[in-house]
């Protein structure tokens, strides 16, 4: 079994596969960060849906995030399991994986379709009132898609760094 002392390096504990969909599935946000036209960087937490491999965000067109976004398509996005459902959260991944993708805007009215009734669902997933409001709300003029493609992956598995540091992380997670 291995064992650390320190906690400096963190990018050491990655999820697996399997635990890096389950995170993206059950996790009830994200934060979107992007650059302004100054350089700053900003961000902002929202609802997400995770589909083949990529995060499916919605806002509306006139936030100045969507001008930047179109100004330049890279992005980061962090998700946490600190916005698990609390009553879900037993035996999920925990930590943190922070996405560095390149991000496209999707205005075609069958990923619309697909994306509201699924981004709904997760959000009021036991609430079919709650369901039905919330997908008429996001059905406006004025919303825009995101679809982020990931290109780097930043993780730190918690429980990983907290076995290592118990000392009964084996060799091989590391």
């Amino acid at each position: 079994m291995a064992r650390t002392y320190d906690h400096e390096m963190v990018s050491i504990y990655p999820f697996s596969e399997e635990e890096i969909e389950t995170l993206m599935l059950h996790a009830g946000e994200c934060v979107l960060m992007w650059a302004t036209q100054e350089g700053w960087p900003v961000g902002v937490t929202q609802a997400f849906v995770w589909k083949d491999a990529r995060i499916w965000l919605t806002f509306a067109a006139h936030r100045h995030r969507a001008a930047a976004i179109r100004r330049d398509g890279r992005v980061s996005i962090n998700v946490s399991s600190a916005s698990y459902p609390r009553a879900t959260s037993r035996g999920r991944p925990q930590g943190a994986i922070t996405f560095k993708g390149r991000a496209r805007f999707v205005e075609d009215e069958a990923t619309r379709a697909w994306f509201y009734r699924a981004l709904s669902n997760k959000l009021y997933p036991d609430d079919t009132d709650g369901e039905a409001a919330f997908h008429e709300l996001l059905d406006s003029p004025l919303r825009v898609l995101l679809a982020v493609t990931p290109e780097k992956q930043i993780m730190y598995n918690a429980k990983l760094a907290f076995a290592h540091m118990a000392g009964t992380a084996a060799e091989a997670e590391l």
